[in-house]
């Protein structure tokens, strides 16, 4: 259970070190070469700036893990996490809004396949 960490307001955050850590982990087993031969034969919709294919799915992977609620919260808990996520492949943290489009533009049938 990560440690919760009283800021001296109403709110209390979990720390996400740990959970980043785990989720790499998971993260590193995937084949990004087969999921690269995928995004090839699917040609899904073009990045839209530096939001392509690989990034979707870390950030779909990480709501999922996190147990986000909503597409702003994952993008807040993404941010959050920029240093830690950097070694994954994603070099922009996407927006609220970039995650959004991205969900209503690209083929989900990508992540199904793969």
């Amino acid at each position: 259970m990560p440690k919760v960490v009283t800021l001296g307001f109403h709110q209390n955050i979990r720390t996400l070190t740990g959970n980043i850590t785990l989720f790499s982990q998971i993260i590193k087993k995937i084949d990004r070469s087969i999921f690269k031969k995928l995004v090839l034969e699917k040609q899904p919709v073009k990045a839209c700036k530096g939001f392509d294919s690989w990034t979707h799915l870390v950030s779909m992977l990480f709501c999922h893990f996190v147990k986000s609620t909503s597409v702003g919260d994952t993008s807040n808990r993404l941010r959050s996490a920029t240093g830690s996520l950097h070694h994954l492949g994603i070099p922009k943290i996407p927006s609220k809004s970039s995650i959004s489009s991205q969900n209503k533009r690209r083929d989900s049938n990508l992540f199904k396949e793969f």
